[in-house]
């Protein structure tokens, strides 16, 4: 990710395709917030809950929402 990519303050949504483990997603959201971008929501279309990532996500603050979910591991 470019530094100049996200000025101080600005609003952003992370997006991916399938959420596990929330790895993924948190380490764009520290990218984020360390050159000083805040994330407002996190999406994802498909997401795994009992993986723990949509819970390991909402524990650190962030607002998560998919488009659809899968039980089971």
């Amino acid at each position: 990710m470019h530094t100049d990519a996200i000025e101080k303050g600005m609003r952003v949504l992370l997006v991916d395709d399938l959420l596990a483990t929330g790895g993924t997603l948190k380490a764009g959201a520290d990218l984020v917030q360390t050159i000083g971008g805040i994330v407002t929501e996190v999406l994802c279309v498909i997401d795994l809950p009992d993986l723990g990532g949509s819970a390991r996500l909402k524990e650190n603050g962030f607002n998560v929402f998919s488009l659809t979910s899968f039980q089971g591991k």
